[in-house]
């Protein structure tokens, strides 16, 4: 069975998604959530990872991770692992707690990491569990705005720098941004599930799974999700060598498949991208 796609690399940013066996609940009771913070507070550290957002709801819960380190699976082998085992002996249960792996949608950061923290904290709202994101005491919101203790997992520097450098002002401005969000769509640029960015970062992310060695392994509809059509890269802007180089290099199409769509022969094209690398090396 082809396993789900998982893209790891220094620097990646993650929405990540774990829900209950049979949408049964994993958080009981607000000891099971602060039981879980625990967890996650000692798998950041552990794993050296950083966590924008997060937020507890009854039956799932929503993360926001950054990974310095391309660890994501193995940190959450951890943090799933340890709070089933927790869970389980707290409640005297046995067997699977969590329903099949995690989600995890790989998020361009200059783009969409703002948007991304937003959705999280914006989650019991559009369930209509409460009114306001701050009504909700199991999300990184009243700790992002300063209602209340940072927890020491929490990375709160980086989105909130991109609303000013005053703090106050700073955080002023997110509570008008999360406002703003209710009615976004924060999922309208997904590709097939796997990828929350531009043509660039899908390509770029298209490249990494071919590099993984056992791209085969991965569903088609996933390895060929993330690329435009060769016709349309083939008919932008530019010179020919360059969207050729383009196509191939940043796209993963084969150096026949350009020639093919051109009506040139293959040795041609091959020649001008040996001479296009050139330039860039140059």
């Amino acid at each position: 069975m082809a396993r789900p796609l998982r893209i790891e690399y220094p620097g990646a940013v993650y929405h990540i998604t774990s829900r209950g066996n049979r949408r049964g609940g994993i958080f009981l009771d607000n000891e099971d959530r602060k039981v879980f913070l625990s967890v996650l507070e000692e798998t950041i550290r552990r794993f050296n990872a950083s966590c924008h957002t997060y937020c507890l709801m009854g039956n799932h819960y929503h993360l926001v991770i950054e990974t310095p380190e391309p660890n994501l699976s193995s940190a959450m082998r951890h943090l799933n692992g340890v709070y089933t085992q927790t869970f389980n002996r707290r409640h005297r249960k046995c067997g699977h707690l969590l329903q099949g792996r995690y989600s995890g949608i790989l998020i361009e950061k200059s783009a969409y990491l703002l948007e991304a923290c937003r959705y999280v904290v914006l989650n019991p709202v559009r369930a209509g569990i409460v009114d306001a994101p701050g009504d909700w005491e199991w999300s990184s919101y009243n700790a992002m705005v300063g209602l209340v203790e940072k927890p020491k997992f929490l990375t709160t520097r980086w989105l909130l720098e991109q609303f000013g450098e005053d703090l106050t002002a700073a955080r002023a401005r997110f509570v008008e941004f999360v406002e703003d969000g209710r009615g976004s769509e924060l999922w309208k640029d997904l590709v097939h599930g796997i990828v929350l960015g531009g043509e660039e970062f899908a390509g770029r992310c298209r490249l990494l799974v071919h590099r993984e060695g056992d791209i085969n392994e991965i569903p088609k509809k996933q390895r060929n999700a993330d690329r435009p059509e060769l016709a349309a890269i083939l008919n932008g802007s530019g010179l020919n060598g360059e969207k050729w180089l383009r196509a191939v290099d940043s796209f993963g199409y084969t150096q026949k498949e350009v020639a093919s769509q051109m009506g040139m022969h293959y040795s041609y094209v091959s020649r001008v991208l040996t001479r296009e690398r050139s330039k860039v090396k140059t």
